[in-house]
């Protein structure tokens, strides 16, 4: 019956995204597109905004490289910077059972347009997360990106159907890259007008957050921030990966991944088009030997603990910009790179337990400051009035377990070794008063 369930399931939804398009079931993305005449005809077509999208960041880019010292910290809201991608459709009760095991209160979802007729699942699965702060992520295909009409149709159906029970829309995703259906920057900034005017016209109460860059290319988000198109993001989104580089502190041109967020952040405090708030909605190192579930190849993979190491830090990196509202975990259930193995049932990951415990040490915590020496970073908070300290290295050393400090590993185990190695994972350190 399960086999039957799970053929059924494939052949209504899968067959929905029209060729040269197919999407991956296995790492829940399009695959890439091979029909090489069709991708070379469309971005023919989108030359002129290829143009566009040179010039922009040929202006945007110096400048703000150059403002990047004058941009202020904001005051983020810490419970619901915590964020978790979670599959509606996938172990749903399950899926449940562990959110409310995590705590965490701020989830992001994912629409398919071409699989519009799951929209009453997904207001079921919504109805059943009491309390929590709610992003859905609407992703496109070619067919909702040409036919702007059919786009407004689905998406006046979305706000009408999750209408209170959805805080914060994203419009659109991974923009930047064809086998997600854009050729440019100018066919995405249509697509979100599209969106912007529905809202202004019927929906004035919508949150709308965009841009939906993937990566470090942001001379494809300066084109998103800067152009004459009549829209106002009310936010604005990213999939700022940086798994293909290693570790969260490795450089990529000379920026690491703090240098990103400072960058994008100046960006959008340049842009008259936006408030100044900042998503990362996807992130998240793929894992190895779990092909072909596994969203990039062998190559880019990390063992489980290193995973685990990797995705603490970054969340700390952003936590310690100050200019990141909200990190996405993507995702809770996903064999290749989220934090539960459901190949074989439902097998936490050690990134489970990770997330758990930094929320449970994080999410009221008042951030201080970031001190970084020689590789060893120091990030300093408040939690109920405690000094809270969060030490990682990049080079192994060791610190004396003084007799004031009640410290915790990664994942949660209280340490009470005299002298405490310090490296790749991060561990909590109380000072008592």
């Amino acid at each position: 019956m399960h086999i039957f369930m799970a053929l059924l399931y494939l052949f209504n939804y899968n067959t929905f995204m029209k060729k040269p398009y197919i999407w991956d079931q296995y790492s829940d993305q399009p695959h890439v597109l091979k029909d090489k005449a069709y991708k070379k005809a469309h971005k023919k077509l989108a030359l002129a905004s290829y143009i566009k999208t040179f010039f922009t960041s040929l202006i945007v880019l110096p400048l703000s490289l150059v403002a990047m010292p004058f941009v202020n910290r904001k005051v983020i809201k810490t419970n619901e910077f915590f964020c978790l991608g979670v599959d509606f459709e996938r172990e749903v009760e399950e899926s449940i059972k562990l959110i409310e095991e995590l705590n965490v209160i701020h989830i992001l979802v994912r629409i398919k347009l071409w699989e519009i007729e799951s929209l009453q699942d997904l207001k079921y699965f919504l109805l059943k997360l009491d309390n929590k702060k709610i992003t859905l992520k609407i992703l496109q295909d070619r067919e909702n990106v040409i036919d702007l009409k059919l786009f407004t149709n689905n998406l006046t159906n979305i706000f009408h159907s999750l209408d209170g029970l959805v805080d914060i829309y994203e419009i659109g995703s991974t923009i930047n890259r064809s086998k997600w259906g854009f050729f440019s920057v100018d066919e995405y900034n249509a697509f979100f007008k599209a969106a912007y005017d529905l809202k202004e016209k019927k929906f004035p109460t919508h949150t709308l957050i965009g841009s939906g860059v993937i990566d470090f290319e942001y001379h494809f988000t300066a084109h998103t921030l800067f152009n004459f198109f009549n829209y106002k993001y009310d936010g604005i989104s990213a999939l700022l990966y940086v798994d293909r580089r290693g570790a969260p502190e490795n450089m990529q041109f000379g920026f690491a991944l703090s240098d990103k967020i400072a960058w994008l952040s100046t960006m959008i405090w340049l842009s008259k088009k936006t408030t100044q708030k900042l998503y990362l909605t996807e992130t998240n190192w793929p894992l190895s030997n779990t092909a072909p579930y596994a969203p990039t190849s062998e190559k880019e993979c990390v063992s489980v603990e290193v995973y685990a190491d990797y995705m603490l830090r970054y969340y700390l990196l952003a936590f310690a910009s100050q200019q990141v509202d909200a990190v996405s975990w993507h995702q809770l259930i996903a064999p290749g790179y989220g934090l539960v193995d459901n190949r074989d049932g439902i097998q936490k990951y050690p990134a489970f337990q990770t997330y758990k415990t930094m929320y449970k040490h994080l999410h009221n915590a008042q951030f201080l400051r970031l001190d970084i020496k020689r590789g060893y970073y120091i990030l300093q908070c408040l939690v109920d009035d405690r000094l809270l300290q969060i030490h990682w290295t990049l080079k192994p050393t060791t610190l004396k377990n003084e007799a004031n400090f009640e410290v915790y590993s990664r994942d949660g185990e209280i340490i009470t070794d005299e002298s405490l190695s310090i490296g790749s994972s991060p561990i909590y350190i109380y000072i008592k008063s």
